[in-house]
């Protein structure tokens, strides 16, 4: 059931595009009771942020005379004069702007994630021309103008749809991995790299990691996804060398298979560049954006130089730019050495310098790249700019190879910058930005690297949205030897005890012992408390498995078997918090753990935690209820249909 949602929906999505793309206006009905449906949204916590400005995704022109821009908060797109740095339009728009691509000079279509749907703007009148649906949260997208496609990534029923903007119609769909986040699409066209944002399968073994997705925009179908080094997420920005033979992303990448007992030497996590050989279909290279002594936090997006021989790469958690000589990169990749590189070079296996050598007697060593920190360093490929920024995001160079342009999410603003040097050349605020308020200064202490030790990771490296990364993580708070799967932190405040185990009383202690113990570093006051704020302002997001913001039928037959006293789950998750607060044996104790009871989290948004159970070892919902439901202790589940089990796992992800 849960691999056949996305398409029950996609058809009823794609009616919609083919009766809009032969005049019939369906659409405004849908999204208004979507819109309906949402909760929350006009609630005073939403009504103040959308005071802020958050410029989320950038993208050039064909022509590089416009720059747009997205505003998550604010909810709306800018238009630029590049050549005059002047605000050309603003365009209101529905839901969260998120990704956008241009299909012309003249118009371009964004995402509208949360409201089901993407604005095709006209960027000379600021008219939103017409809007495609293609899911509940669509957020990354890709133009392939000659052919007249957009490549449309929705994150929450985890599909892509390629659809033909010149009639409107839905060409083909397909799923991709977990949370297709961005996209791609190589100069002849012909396919679109996808780049997802979590680890897809079982966290148990420490061998589940994000994936690549690679669609045939010929056939409309996936034909491979690539797998990333074990252990990688937070997968962004992905962009393609101009001949169409490499794809580049960035991405954090845990070592989950140690305690995290310190940050030195990237012990707990590091920070990645990837780049996917798109012939061979495999990852060619991992190289790590960390020195010995400072990680690279939580990298984000990547531009490159028309030629593509130079790259740059926003670190969002450190607050940082990099500048990366691709052409240089690839000849060391490759084994062909330098001229300049010295024969004399030590042999020393912890020399920075050494596997650079050994690549050279053997390419295929590059293997090893992803667990030598400083490499990049050693062989001079790589310079990290500290920027007076707050949370860079999308980064954009201009086809004409002539600007370099940064999102600012927390300060407001786009920085131009200096292509050489990484240096801020201008700054184009996008609006008035009021000075923060408690929980938006949480929100970015939530984000900043800078808070932990030699700025190797934040909380958001292993709470993405304030959510859950999918791997497991061998915290201090119970002991050494013990891995967990990363728990989402929303309602946190509500759902005490916290961990696993219930380790920590509330979300209060939960919060500085975080920073303590995992971030290593004592927090000010101040800021710890601001956290604490921006993590009791989260609310629940509206379910992509919502019809028009309401249960489908076969929800509401789940929903009778939720509620069953036969069936049990509401013995343990009652509403509204879908939880009782309490630890219990539902027999799921490994030998590596020290409890047989675990606390009981709630049920809301777990169409988006996913893998499930303490361990991680339940890949989807249907396997907690069936394959992982030893003795019927996690609901008495055994005598149940197929149907019924589908219902109850449609019910469990509306929530």
């Amino acid at each position: 059931m849960h691999k056949r949602l996305p398409v029950v929906a996609l058809i009823v999505f794609g009616v919609l595009l083919l009766l809009t793309g032969a005049g019939v206006n369906l659409y405004e009905p849908v999204v208004q009771a979507m819109e309906r449906g949402m909760g929350d949204s006009g609630g005073p916590r939403q009504r103040q942020e959308r005071e802020y400005r958050s410029p989320f995704d950038l993208a050039f022109s064909p022509d590089s005379r416009k720059l747009a821009v997205t505003d998550r908060t604010a909810g709306c797109l800018y238009v630029f004069d590049t050549g005059t740095g002047d605000l050309a339009t603003t365009v209101p728009l529905r839901g969260r702007p998120s990704g956008l691509a241009w299909e012309s000079t003249g118009k371009v279509a964004v995402c509208e994630y949360d409201a089901g749907s993407v604005a095709e703007v006209d960027t000379e009148t600021g008219q939103v021309l017409r809007r495609f649906f293609v899911g509940p949260k669509p957020v990354g997208i890709a133009a392939a103008r000659d052919k007249g496609l957009l490549v449309i990534c929705d994150f929450g029923l985890q599909t892509v749809s390629i659809v033909d903007f010149k009639t409107g119609a839905l060409r083909a769909s397909t799923t991709a991995g977990k949370h297709p986040y961005f996209a791609a699409i190589t100069p002849d066209e012909r396919l679109a790299v996808i780049a997802n944002l979590l680890p897809s399968g079982s966290a148990a073994e420490h061998t589940s990691t994000a994936v690549v997705s690679l669609i045939d925009l010929v056939g409309g179908t996936k034909i491979a996804d690539i797998p990333l080094p074990d252990n990688s997420a937070n997968v962004r920005q992905v962009r393609l060398s101009p001949d169409g033979r490499w794809a580049y992303l960035v991405h954090t990448r845990g070592r989950t298979m140690l305690p995290t007992t310190q940050l030195d030497r990237g012990w707990v996590n590091t920070n990645a560049l990837s780049i996917i050989d798109l012939a061979q279909k495999q990852v060619y290279a991992t190289v790590l954006l960390d020195t010995v002594t400072e990680g690279a936090a939580d990298p984000w997006g990547i531009a490159l130089s028309p030629d593509g021989g130079t790259a740059w790469i926003s670190i969002a958690g450190a607050q940082q730019i990099a500048r990366i000589e691709l052409a240089r990169l690839h000849k060391l990749l490759a084994g062909r050495p330098e001229e300049s590189q010295t024969s004399d070079a030590k042999s020393d296996a912890g020399d920075a310098a050494a596997i650079w050598r050994q690549i050279q007697q053997d390419p295929a060593k590059r293997d090893q790249l992803s667990y030598h920190l400083s490499a990049l360093y050693a062989a001079g490929l790589i310079s990290r700019v500290p920027i007076a920024v707050k949370g860079p995001r999308s980064i954009a160079m201009s086809p004409d190879g002539k600007q370099l342009m940064v999102a600012s999410y927390f300060s407001g603003e786009v920085l131009a910058l200096d292509p050489n040097r990484c240096q801020v050349l201008k700054r184009i605020g996008l609006g008035p930005q009021p000075a923060p308020d408690a929980v938006r200064h949480g929100e970015f202490v939530f984000h900043d690297g800078r808070h932990s030790f030699q700025n190797w990771l934040s909380c958001v490296s292993c709470h993405p949205d304030g959510r859950a990364d999918g791997l497991n993580w061998d915290l201090l708070n119970d002991g050494i030897g013990n891995p967990k799967n990363a728990r989402s932190l929303l309602w946190s405040h509500k759902t005490p005890p916290l961990m696993s185990l219930g380790t920590r009383a509330n979300m209060e202690e939960a919060t500085q012992k975080g920073f303590q113990f995992i971030q290593f570093r004592e927090i000010e006051e101040g800021d710890l408390n601001a956290v604490r704020a921006y993590l009791r302002s989260m609310t629940p997001e509206a379910s992509p498995y919502l019809v028009n913001g309401v249960l489908s039928d076969k929800a509401r037959k789940g929903r009778a078997l939720f509620e069953n006293p036969e069936v049990g789950c509401s013995g343990c998750h009652p509403a509204p918090l879908f939880t009782s607060l309490k630890t219990v044996d539902v027999g799921t104790r490994s030998a590596l753990d020290r409890s047989d009871a675990f606390d009981t989290p709630t049920c809301v948004e777990l169409w988006r935690t996913g893998p499930y159970l303490h361990d991680g070892s339940a890949v989807t919902l249907k396997d907690v209820l069936t394959t992982r439901n030893f003795s019927d202790k996690h609901g008495r589940t055994s005598h149940l249909s197929e149907e019924e089990i589908d219902a109850l796992v449609e019910y469990i992800l509306s929530l």
